[in-house]
């Protein structure tokens, strides 16, 4: 049985459908501290569902990040969004004992959404029997990005410079990194020595993944300019695409929310641009016949008046 929007994917991302929402939906989490809460966005009707497990920013939960998942949702995808531990909306202090660790389990949530879509299907009304596992893609945004990177392959290097565990995933086939934070060499010493995990290695992150930075994201962790957010592009095998958006600070124009306060560079536009092209890339990833991306790709290089440029090798 083939997608419903296989066949005109170009007519699909103009036709948004009625997205159904369910939060918040409980995955065990032994050892965690507590159970793991997601948040299922999917289209109201329509089987074999691709999936997209998506991480969150610093501080942010499962109900940020609505522009995409929106999106993502109303255009065929079932968006799958777990709340990390270092979420404000759980207050643990900094002083509890799995903050060290927040890296690492944040990696965790992913992979049991992905252990756990069993249990969605059956807790979200209306939703059994219609995800298709066999197309499963991984996006986040900031430390959402560095979480998701690692199911891809991307791994984090040990203090003698060896990488450290493959927590890549085989179920994962694809990825759209947003803001994602670059090499651990140029790391100011506030943030080498706080944040250890900073330090990837992108030479095994073989899956396809489609790489967004701005410009004018200058963040307060780096010693070096915007440019360090395209590193996962640089030092990447092949498969990958980046996307540089003009004028784009770390919000990428507003992505986190609709009209929150830490975006200092809102812009629909760039924000419309992101899901498109994001959409295509996973679309065309999941399903190689699908040649919305050759032509999502192909409108932006012909615009006038572009809000960014992309790469691809």
């Amino acid at each position: 049985m083939s997608d419903s929007n296989t066949a005109n994917p170009q007519q699909a991302a103009d036709a948004p459908t009625l997205v159904m929402s369910a939060k918040p939906v409980a995955l065990p989490a032994p050892g965690r501290g507590t159970d793991l809460q997601v948040r299922v966005s999917a289209p109201a009707t329509g089987g074999h569902r691709p999936v997209i497990v998506f991480s969150h920013g610093f501080g942010w939960s499962m109900d940020g990040y609505a522009p995409l998942a929106d999106f993502w949702a109303a255009h065929g995808f079932v968006v799958v969004q777990p709340t990390h531990l270092d979420s404000r909306t759980l207050g643990i202090p900094a002083e509890d004992p799995r903050t060290p660790r927040i890296w690492r389990m944040r990696v965790d949530d992913l992979t049991r959404v992905l252990d756990g879509l069993d249990v969605l299907e059956a807790s979200v009304p209306g939703l059994g029997g219609r995800l298709d596992r066999g197309r499963v893609a991984v996006a986040g945004h900031s430390w959402g990005a560095q979480t998701a990177s690692t199911l891809l392959g991307a791994r984090v290097l040990g203090s003698d410079g060896v990488p450290g565990e493959d927590m890549s995933d085989a179920r994962v086939t694809a990825g759209v990194l947003l803001a994602l934070p670059g090499l651990g060499d140029d790391l100011t010493p506030f943030a080498a020595e706080n944040f250890p995990f900073m330090k990837p290695s992108f030479d095994t992150m073989t899956a396809p993944a489609l790489i967004v930075a701005g410009d004018r994201d200058q963040s307060h962790l780096a010693t070096r300019g915007p440019d360090w957010f395209t590193d996962a592009y640089t030092h990447s095998p092949g498969g990958k695409s980046l996307l540089t958006l003009f004028g784009a600070e770390h919000s990428l124009g507003g992505i986190p929310g609709y009209e929150v306060a830490e975006t200092t560079d809102e812009n629909p536009a760039r924000v419309a641009l992101i899901q498109r092209l994001s959409w295509a890339f996973l679309r065309s990833a999941l399903y190689p016949q699908d040649t919305g991306w050759k032509a999502a790709a192909g409108a932006l290089e012909d615009d006038p008046a572009p809000l960014g440029k992309l790469r691809s090798k």
